[in-house]
């Protein structure tokens, strides 16, 4: 089930703790330090160059969000606004000063760039790992923290086992997180890189794209005893709707008559994974 996205003051539970005290002021830029969580890892020059003309016109509308750090601040949430400012001559900008943890810290930058949708799909898989890895939060955790469900989290962190090549292309926006989706059901690293690049220069669908897997899977199947009988489109389609709906690879493998023993597989990758299947089966 969806949950609701969150505004940057509801991450911390109701009840948990008292919401630390906020003051609005103006500070000066030289006074604040890069956040050393921040997701977004890159900037898009034609998208900056638009905001630093909007700060000279108008100046920063929406104060940046920081806390103190050994006689400092550190930047919270704005980034783009931070450097725009620079850019634009600006030697003072509206901040809020707010007391938070290392944990905390990420998961406002996080939250800030989902809202706004300005990180790509592998810059939020590497902030939910970061999330996983650091501050030791399971995929529920997570899904409660930035205002995701539960296997929207477990598909981006999926994303991370592609190689680094198409996790690449991906980042630079010419493959979409459906076609990251599509291409990890190849096996092969040398293999889901082929595909990527044919699927990128083509500039085909996702639906496309898990046709071409679905042929690349046929060709390195290893024949069974008895000669394989004809693939049903109607069970091709019915594995792409399962895989999506589960966001794993599914196979199914019919029977030969009706005494016959047919099979359906389902990958996953870890415990994790495997709990996230079992549950989507299952109903939670």
């Amino acid at each position: 089930m969806n949950r609701p996205k969150r505004g940057l003051g509801s991450l911390i539970p109701v009840g948990q703790w008292e919401m630390p005290a906020e003051s609005k002021t103006e500070m000066e830029i030289s006074r604040i330090r890069t956040n050393p969580y921040q997701p977004r890892l890159s900037l898009d020059t034609n998208q900056m160059q638009e905001l630093v003309e909007s700060v000279r016109a108008h100046g920063i509308l929406q104060p940046l969000l920081v806390r103190p750090s050994d006689g400092a601040y550190e930047l919270i949430a704005g980034q783009r606004r931070l450097h725009a400012a620079a850019a634009a001559g600006l030697s003072q900008v509206p901040v809020i000063i707010r007391e938070c943890s290392d944990r905390e810290m990420l998961e406002l930058s996080l939250v800030e760039n989902l809202q706004r949708e300005e990180i790509n799909p592998i810059e939020r898989a590497k902030a939910y790992q970061r999330l996983k890895e650091e501050f030791g939060l399971d995929q529920d955790s997570i899904s409660a923290a930035v205002g995701k469900s539960r296997a929207s989290v477990a598909n981006s962190l999926r994303l991370l086992n592609l190689p680094m090549r198409v996790q690449s292309v991906i980042a630079e926006g010419k493959l979409t997180e459906g076609h990251g989706r599509a291409l990890m059901a190849l096996e092969d690293p040398e293999e889901i890189i082929r595909a990527a690049d044919r699927v990128a220069q083509k500039g085909l669908s996702v639906r496309a794209t898990e046709s071409l897997v679905r042929r690349i899977s046929r060709r390195r199947l290893p024949r069974l005893v008895e000669p394989p009988i004809p693939r049903d489109p109607n069970l091709q389609d019915l594995e792409s709707r399962l895989s999506l709906q589960l966001g794993a690879r599914v196979r199914i493998i019919p029977a030969r008559n009706e005494s016959a023993r047919g099979w359906m597989q389902i990958e996953f990758y870890g415990t994790e994974d495997l709990n996230r299947i079992c549950e989507a089966i299952l109903g939670g």
